[in-house]
């Protein structure tokens, strides 16, 4: 089985800077598309950013020009760097990935455990 391992959430004050990592578990496994998603009680998840394999990028309004969603160098970890943060962007931000594994053509969706971001004004 294959897991989306996320790190890097914290408690910071706003204008300060955080960056979360997601790791997909097992090498075999490519991720198509990934995009992290936050969800605050009582809302929707929503999308954050997103990357394609080929590295074309994606943002909600709300965090262009503060937020980048890059992929490491192995290709098997995405990050996402969080700059200039907001009490706004207080939640729990979950890591996506549209994954298939290597040889296969059909690809799952999968979802990290989620880590908590709070901004303090």
């Amino acid at each position: 089985q294959v897991q989306l391992v996320e790190s890097g959430g914290g408690l910071v004050q706003a204008g300060s800077s955080l960056r979360l990592s997601c790791t997909i578990s097992r090498t075999i496994f490519i991720g198509k598309i990934m995009s992290w998603y936050r969800q605050t009680p009582g809302k929707e998840r929503e999308l954050v950013a997103s990357i394609t394999v080929g590295d074309n990028t994606d943002y909600a309004d709300s965090v262009k020009g503060r937020f980048t969603i890059s992929r490491g160098n192995t290709k098997n970890t995405i990050y996402l760097q969080m700059d200039n943060l907001k009490p706004e962007d207080t939640a729990v931000y979950f890591c996506n990935g549209e994954l298939v594994r290597a040889g296969e053509i059909r690809s799952k969706t999968y979802w990290g455990q989620g880590t908590q971001v709070t901004v303090l004004p």
